[in-house]
């Protein structure tokens, strides 16, 4: 079992930037590919980002392409999601999630994970 637990939402105002970090436990963390995804209110779940287990390979929602970024520490066992010029829409609760495929695939689709966290809240609002 892998435990997930996602930090650093909160109000930004549109333009800034904010830093999410996804601490992971209870299984080899560079075991595990790592994705982000949202859920605004009234709208499905969405995927936001994807690292490989080596942290070599990214994969971005062409919304977001530009703005964020992933990456992980495999030695701190967490993954981020640096968000910046933030824009009223990306306001969601954000999700981190794990999946532990044993050939290390990135997938985009949000059933093919495993292991999610309890998901942080992100409003981009002046």
């Amino acid at each position: 079992q892998v435990q997930v637990v996602e930090s650093g939402g909160g109000l930004v105002q549109p333009g800034g930037s904010l830093r999410l970090s996804c601490a992971a436990s209870g299984r080899t963390f560079n075991n595990l590919v790592m994705g982000w995804f949202r859920q605004a209110p009234g709208k499905e779940r969405e995927f936001v980002a994807a690292i490989n287990r080596s942290g070599g390979s990214t994969y971005y929602a062409d919304s977001v392409k530009g703005r964020f970024t992933i990456s992980r520490d495999n030695f701190k066992n967490t993954v981020y999601l640096q968000m910046n010029s933030l824009k009223p829409e990306d306001t969601a609760v954000y999700y981190c999630a794990a999946d532990d495929n044993s050939l290390g695939l990135v997938f985009m689709m949000g059933n093919a994970y495993d292991y999610w966290g309890q998901g942080t809240q992100v409003t981009v609002s002046s």
